[in-house]
Parts: structure tokens; sequence; C-alpha cells
């Protein structure tokens, strides 16, 4: 039987491959996405409401030029101005709309860009999710770093100079429980001025416990917020349940987090309803918790292990430079990061226009930033990559980069008093 979703079958145990065709062809076989599992914490919130009537609502083929125009013209952006942006009928204004995100952005960030770098610290997962390196069907060297082997791998990255540093893993309890990530984050807390997550959904206590732990903010990929085209890429784990995961950042706020981010993986879904959401997610909770910090990503999706055949459905490089500076001029204040999955003369521009925050001496494997930042042989036990990176820049080269463009690279904004 083809591999529907490109999943390399031969490493499966019949019983497997079993289970995973009754996945993949019966959707009656599948979890809803919509119910919580037992354990998931339900919080009463409007934001969700808000977000999603907005989005079924977006006709982008109902705007005109005119709207556009009105929408560049006025002071403050609406939401109906920021939809006109994001319109196809905004395309040919792509270079005011850009002269007009870079007045904002020097308004609110002066020319400064902020520097950070992932450390993932494993890489098991029990989700299945077709479009992701790790899924649990995926045949991959996997990996948990220890203790030991975490504070090696800050201490490489710290004496490179980066002071912020994002921790991730894959979505596995059983594997990486809170506790596991809880420890990681106590050890990053020595090394860097800043530490954020990108780890599986959890409840507000453990977000309370994480927060303890040294964690600053916290970044979810809602992925799409369609929920029928959610349904049909997640199949199997807690991920599956799209609600418990929109909620992740309300959960983390009020968890005493000092800032969240926000991010839809551009090309799963439409992607200028999903843009769409991603930014009314931000200007609800805003609103909400004005004391907060957001930030929004805007990645495409990029080639895995054994998915050579999904691409980046229709989001091209203009598409994506309109999306960022709707984002800018809607959310003049919202730091705005563009990962190492763009091509590095696409993030020298961008940051020039509207982003604000880049990653530097990227590797989304685990165990291997000694071998990458040190040219030290690798032992052959590292985990193997989420997906392939576009921008490979050493954290000293993407310093010198933005600094020779007229940038203010900045490690860190933020003292503990």
């Amino acid at each position: 039987m083809e591999n529907k979703f490109f999943v390399d079958s031969a490493y499966l145990s019949p019983e497997m491959l079993k289970r995973k065709h009754e996945l993949e062809e019966n959707p009656a076989a599948r979890a809803n996405h919509m119910e919580y599992m037992p354990g998931m914490e339900i919080i009463e919130s409007d934001v969700c409401e808000k977000v999603i009537s907005e989005m079924k609502a977006f006709d982008y083929s109902q705007y005109t030029a005119r709207d556009v125009r009105a929408a560049l013209d006025h002071e403050t952006c609406s939401i109906e101005d920021f939809k006109a942006l994001l319109s196809p009928a905004a395309e040919p204004f792509l270079e005011e709309m850009a002269q007009k995100a870079r007045l904002e952005t020097s308004k609110h960030f002066g020319n400064t860009v902020y520097l950070f770098t992932p450390l993932y610290i494993a890489n098991y997962c029990e989700n299945y999710c077709v479009y992701c390196g790790f899924n649990c069907y995926n045949h991959i060297s996997r990996m948990k770093l220890s203790m030991e082997q975490i504070e090696k791998e800050m201490q490489v990255i710290a004496d490179s100079g980066m002071e912020e540093i994002l921790i991730l893993t894959g979505e596995s309890r059983a594997r990486s429980d809170v506790q596991y990530i809880g420890e990681a984050c106590k050890l990053a807390r020595k090394y860097f001025r800043m530490v954020g997550v990108e780890i599986y959904p959890v409840n507000t206590d453990e977000y309370r416990y994480l927060h303890a732990c040294g964690v600053d903010y916290v970044t979810v990929f809602q992925e799409t917020y369609d929920t029928d085209k959610y349904e049909t890429l997640h199949l199997l784990g807690h991920k599956r349940v799209w609600p418990y995961r929109f909620d992740a950042q309300e959960r983390a706020l009020r968890g005493g987090m000092r800032g969240v981010a926000f991010s839809a993986l551009l090309g799963l879904s439409d992607f200028r309803k999903d843009a769409l959401a991603s930014a009314l997610h931000v200007y609800y909770l805003q609103r909400k918790y004005p004391h907060a910090e957001m930030s929004l990503s805007c990645p495409r999706l990029r080639p895995i292990i054994n998915n050579d055949r999904i691409n980046p459905l229709d989001v091209g490089e203009k598409q994506l430079c309109q999306i960022i500076c709707a984002y800018r001029i809607f959310l003049p204040f919202v730091g705005i990061t563009v990962s190492s999955r763009e091509s590095a003369a696409f993030r020298d521009g961008i940051v020039k226009i509207a982003a604000t925050k880049v990653s530097a001496g990227v590797s989304t494997g685990i165990g291997d930033h000694e071998s990458k930042y040190t040219g030290k042989e690798a032992d052959g036990t590292e985990g193997d990559e989420q997906f392939e990176i576009n921008d490979d820049r050493s954290f000293e080269k993407m310093y010198e980069d933005m600094a020779e463009e007229g940038l203010q690279p900045v490690l860190n904004d933020y003292l503990y008093v």
C-alpha cells in the first residue's frame, strides 16, 4: 500500500502499520479533535470564539484596491483594514506596505534586531502529525539528553556569546515530562538571561511550575486555525485536541509567564486565513492581558525526513513579506520572529522592514551543538532533526551581518532585579 503520508512503512510492525492505515483512511477511527482528553484543563475564555468567527467570515476576495488604499491611509489599522492588507488586492501595494511597516518598526523598535538560538533536548513524540519530522511513525534516530548533556550543550552555546535560549522537545510526556523540562530550564537560567520553551501544551499549574524554574516565555504553534484541516493533519496523540492547544498561551499567562508567542505553519491550510487568525489571537489576548509581552512567528512549511513531497502549498516570499508587513501595521508593538526556515537573504531584508527577532546558530537536531559550534567530530549519538533549516549562519556570522546592515544586534533586553 502506498505511504499516504510519506512515512517509511518498512520500519513499522504489522500492528503499527495496520493502526497507521486505520488512522489515515478512516476518520471514525480517530478521536474527536474538539473533545478534551482526561487531565486537560478547560478554561473559560471568549478569545477562541472571537478569533474563529472573524476567520470564518473573512472573504479576502471581496477586498479591492480602494479598501487597501483606505487601510494604508488610516493612522490606526483596524481589523477590517488588516483584512484588506492580507487580501490579494494588496499585492500591488507591497512596496508601500513595506514603507509603512518600516516606519512603524523604527518608531517602536528603532533599528534593533534580537538574536536567540533554539536547543532541542529530546525528539521523542507521541503524536501522528503527518507533516512533522518527529511524528511517532517516522523512522528517525530518537534521543533524550541527560542533564549533563544538556548543560554541556548550554555551555557551548553560552560560550558563543548568546544570551537567550529557546528550549524545545518532541511532544511526549512519557519521555520528556514537565519535571525533566523544568530541570533543564533551571540549568538554562545559570547560563542565559532569557529562557523560553516550545513544548507540548500543559495546564496552568504546570506553566506556573516552569515559570518558577526560570522560564520567561512560552511559544506554541497552533499549526492551522482551520479546525477541519487540523483534523486531517493530526491523527493521533494529545496534539490532536485543537481547543486545548488554542488556549495554551492564555493558560501560560495565567501561570505567570511574562510573555507568549503565537504562530501558524503557513502552507498547511489557507495562509491568509491562518495569518488573520494568528494576529487576532494576539490582538484579543493583548487586550485581556495588557501587561504581557506577545510576539508572532511566521514560518513556512519546510522539507522533513520521509516527507520530500511536502512543499509550501501556496506561500511565496512576496506573500510572506505581505503577511509580515500587515502584521507590523496592525500590531505595531508586537515582536515578529523570522526563523531559519527562511533564506539568509530574505531574513536580512525583512529585519530592515518589519521583523524584530531572528534565530542564529540553529540546529533542529538533538545533542549536536558541540560539533556544529566547535568543529569537533560528532560521536554518532545525536538525534535526528525536526526539519531542514535554510539559514545555517553561526551566531557570530549573524551578528556581524546584522551590524554591517546598519542594525543593532541585541542579545537581551530584560534584567531581573
